[in-house]
């Protein structure tokens, strides 16, 4: 997640470009990502939270796995 940047930029995943939204909350503690394909039906949306006893990862209406695919494969650019 930190190779994403804080506001909108596009990204490159499995080939299609997609355009990325990340806003940061509560001093870095959590943030919220959305990826948009640009062209195409595809979407990726979650949240993140950073507690005192783990890290929190939550998708919104779709499989983790394809939300850590993406994160561990979209080039920024």
């Amino acid at each position: 997640m930190e190779k994403i940047p804080e506001g909108s930029t596009t990204g490159n995943y499995r080939g299609r470009k997609y355009s990325v939204h990340k806003s940061s909350h509560n001093a870095g503690r959590s943030c919220k990502i959305f990826a948009e394909q640009l062209g195409g039906p595809d979407f990726i949306s979650l949240n993140f939270y950073r507690t005192e006893k783990a890290d929190l990862l939550k998708p919104c209406e779709m499989p983790e796995q394809k939300v850590l695919d993406f994160l561990s494969e979209v080039e920024i650019f």
